[in-house]
């Protein structure tokens, strides 16, 4: 296993951003977040990407939460903030800003709207990775931005840039794993982008999980990832069968709503969002309810 590949082992929490009800970030709740991850043994933290509504922040506040979070861990766990956009000056100059403020890593995601082809991602994200000397993890999220990364193209990437280790795979498909290793090698690591494929993902050699589902219940992601990493498949089995319907309630509308009204409801921070994102809606609150409700009721798997 490479260096790249044990730096990004296990369960990342793709960190929701908190708002107070005037909209202003809310520190002391994004405190709390951070503790409670760490206390989980969360392996890394992921602030400013798509599930911290990266995309109404504005550059000093984006660049404030990832200092922030790299004071408050404290080397604790790695820090991968999120950088890209559909701009890639832009990006640069966050990157360039995320690395001053300390992070380990970048996301980087696919620009949206302009959807580039394959050679345009190529040359985003090369001026990307060659701007700073951080990791760089590539996001391929079609379903949000409308174009994913080709398993080839992530393997010229990693070829052609020593720091570009891994991507965040949010496809809805498992067999991308095996077309990305296949591609790019085993030692490039993948990351499972969604939570109700985690386990399927590992089985296949992902080496982690960036997670939504982590901000309410990050002991159990890493629970489960634990499970299957010491042979438990049963239990690690047994952990995606009982956060399955949560999982999917917290999907049911656009992330982050879901995974903020969870948190608000366990009494952690406030549900506000910054438009064009609003509070879920009813059918969705009591969908989600009433799965937070089967989840804290159902028994936890076994250690053994």
């Amino acid at each position: 296993m490479t260096d790249a590949t044990l730096r990004l082992r296990g369960v990342f929490t793709a960190l929701v951003t908190p708002f107070d009800e005037t909209g202003g970030i809310d520190w002391a709740a994004f405190d709390r977040l951070i503790d409670r991850q760490l206390e989980a043994g969360i392996a890394g933290l992921v602030p400013v990407g798509t599930t911290g509504e990266a995309a109404t922040l504005e550059p000093e506040e984006a660049e404030a939460l990832i200092a922030h979070t790299v004071k408050r861990v404290a080397g604790r766990t790695y820090v991968l903030a999120g950088t890209g956009t559909n701009n890639t000056r832009k990006s640069i100059e966050a990157t360039k800003r995320a690395e001053n403020a300390g992070a380990d890593g970048v996301l980087l995601i696919t620009p949206y709207y302009n959807k580039p082809t394959q050679d345009g991602l190529i040359a985003h994200f090369g001026a990307i990775a060659d701007s700073t000397s951080c990791d760089v993890m590539l996001y391929s999220v079609p379903g949000r931005t409308g174009v994913a990364i080709a398993p080839e193209t992530a393997a010229h990437l990693a070829r052609a840039h020593q720091n570009i280790i891994a991507i965040k795979e949010a496809g809805g498909d498992p067999a991308r794993v095996t077309a990305l290793r296949a591609a790019a090698g085993a030692e490039f690591a993948v990351h499972s982008g969604d939570d109700g494929l985690a386990l399927p993902f590992y089985a296949l050699g992902a080496c982690g999980l960036t997670s939504v589902l982590s901000n309410f219940a990050p002991d159990a992601c890493v629970a489960q990832y634990r499970a299957f990493v010491d042979g438990r498949m049963q239990t690690a089995l047994e952990w995606h069968e009982r956060m399955a319907e949560l999982v999917e309630a917290l999907f049911a509308e656009t992330s982050p709503g879901p995974v903020k009204r969870a948190l608000a409801l366990s009494n952690q921070m406030s549900d506000t969002m910054r438009l064009p994102m609003v509070r879920i809606g009813e059918a969705t609150e009591r969908r989600l309810a009433q799965a937070l409700a089967r989840y804290t009721a159902s028994a936890r798997p076994g250690i053994v």
